[in-house]
């Protein structure tokens, strides 16, 4: 068993997840603290400048600096706050900050400097951890579905876990521990935007503007017939693919409450590809704590909904868990991605490791 700490900066740029497991890459012993620190506001706009690059330049050099520097911060506020030694951890597994993400074109952009970090640390560092896949024509994501089947382990099967952050993406874990994953389209990405456009918010606060306004049926059912929907798994977006335009026009509640419906519209049609189906719908990441949009997701997959939290789980912490996971399992040469996740051809590893 290694005690290993993950770091998760996700696509809606909200901060940083840390959190402490104690794994082997197989299964799960101990979850330990974990906190979060917010971006401020400076270098949330820096990572934002970087959205789309394909190669370096002056803005993306500044995003990275910006975000490794920002995780050494995290990590040391963790230590500090929990009075655990980083001389005491095994590995960091460090996610990076996604700013393009292009498998098509077999491109996957994580920024944040893996060596700098584990220099600063003092820890072994594993990064990097979708590139391998993605130069296998994997889609490089989702990534969580391995540690979703880990801590799932005694759940009723077939289950459904909704990783609700900027993208949303879904595991499916069969009765044999079967797995199919992929990214289910908008998740709170569209919301944070429109909210930040027109109302002056970063979110949307327990979904307080949703439930305020009423839902644009006629936008809803175009929004619907998506090709991203009709796309047969395994399928990933970037941040960009799905934006708020499509609720331009409508007044700001009204406009929030059908991106809201939509989010969670796109979760029940990846339903279409479930080999069977689920007992429960379990939710985590920033969108299971909005109530609205639980109650949308309810109403659209006409099945059992439950919040990570419900069954125990650490959702805001869980996909940190997930990369401390990873990384273990990197470091044993264990799969990361396998052809019902990401569609990579054969169970494949992956991640960099920067030693200290």
């Amino acid at each position: 068993m290694m005690r290993a700490l993950g770091l998760m900066s996700g696509t809606s740029v909200d901060g940083i997840d840390v959190a402490l497991i104690e794994t082997d890459g197989e299964s799960v012993t101990a979850h330990g603290p974990s906190t979060t620190l917010a971006y401020d506001q400076p270098v949330r706009n820096l990572i934002r400048d970087a959205f789309g690059a394909d190669a370096p330049n002056a803005a993306t050099r500044a995003a990275e600096q910006a975000v490794t520097e920002r995780h050494v911060e995290a990590v040391q506020r963790w230590s500090n706050e929990n009075g655990i030694a980083l001389s005491s951890l095994d590995v960091v597994g460090f996610h990076g900050q996604t700013i393009t993400h292009r498998p098509e074109r077999h491109f996957t952009w994580q920024i944040g400097d893996g060596a700098a970090l584990a220099s600063a640390l003092g820890v072994k560092v594993v990064n990097d951890l979708r590139i391998a896949d993605v130069e296998a024509g994997g889609q490089g994501a989702p990534l969580v579905p391995v540690y979703h089947a880990a801590l799932a382990h005694d759940l009723p099967k077939p289950l459904a876990v909704v990783n609700i952050g900027g993208v949303a993406n879904v595991t499916w874990i069969g009765e044999t521990g079967d797995l199919l994953a992929f990214d289910t389209g908008p998740g709170n990405g569209p919301i944070d935007d429109w909210c930040m456009r027109r109302a002056g918010a970063r979110f949307d606060t327990d979904g307080a503007l949703a439930a305020s306004g009423k839902v644009d049926r006629g936008r809803l059912e175009r929004f619907s017939e998506h090709r991203f929907f009709a796309r047969k798994p395994p399928k990933s977006l970037d941040r960009g693919d799905f934006n708020d335009e499509w609720a331009e026009g409508l007044s700001v509640a009204d406009g929030a409450a059908t991106l809201t419906q939509g989010t969670a519209r796109a979760i029940a049609l990846a339903a279409r590809w479930f080999p069977a189906p689920v007992k429960q719908w379990v939710i985590s990441g920033g969108g299971a704590r909005n109530p609205t949009l639980l109650k949308a997701i309810a109403g659209e997959t006409r099945g059992k909904v439950v919040t990570a939290a419900e069954l125990g789980w650490d959702g805001d912490a869980l996909e940190a868990q997930a990369f401390a996971f990873l990384a273990v399992r990197s470091l044993r040469g264990l799969p990361l991605t396998f052809p019902g996740t990401t569609g990579v051809g054969r169970p494949l590893t992956g991640g960099r490791l920067n030693q200290p």
